[in-house]
């Protein structure tokens, strides 16, 4: 079995940034199985907290995977989850990211990622970090733009098992 190469546990006002362990699981379904989480993510809806076994177990295979799980520091609940993966075909970070449907517009995810894009700097020197949204999910191109990042151009992307294809935004940003 391959060694796992676990991130640091990172600290944000509200949030305890850390690796995601199968002891998640249950926390996972309650995001993953609300179709309004996984409605524009690639994964199809969830149906048992057994489904992120596939997931969770490809996690960590490479040091510059940087998947963290977001605690609220207020209750300890794991919330939701995100990162940036190094793409070394494409030489840039890929950032993603999802949270529980009732922690949506408290800006929790923006405040975790710019967390996790400032050690991605720190550590490694990430020079670019680009991600992509849905057209119709106008909510998380907002995130991007608070974490600086601007319009690069329009593509589209689709559910892993090709269920469903979004028009997209790409956006990055360059330091």
């Amino acid at each position: 079995m391959k060694e796992k190469k676990y991130p640091p546990v990172l600290e944000t006002e509200r949030l305890i940034l850390r690796p995601i362990t199968m002891d998640d699981k249950t926390a996972i379904y309650k995001w993953a199985s609300d179709p309004r989480v996984s409605k524009f993510m690639i994964y199809s809806n969830y149906n048992s907290p057994s489904d992120a076994d596939p997931w969770i177990e490809t996690l960590y295979d490479n040091e510059r995977e940087l998947d963290y799980g977001f605690v609220l520091k207020e209750t300890g609940e794991l919330i939701g989850s995100g990162g940036v993966i190094f793409k070394e075909e494409y030489d840039h970070w890929s950032l993603g990211y999802n949270i529980r449907y009732d922690m949506w517009g408290k800006g929790l995810v923006t405040e975790a990622c710019r967390r996790i894009i400032d050690y991605a700097r720190e550590k490694y020197h990430a020079k670019k970090i680009v991600a992509v949204f849905a057209v119709d999910n106008p909510k998380s191109g907002r995130v991007m733009e608070r974490l600086g990042m601007y319009f690069h151009k329009d593509c589209e992307y689709s559910k892993l098992d090709g269920s469903e294809t979004f028009m997209a935004k790409k956006y990055e940003i360059v330091y």
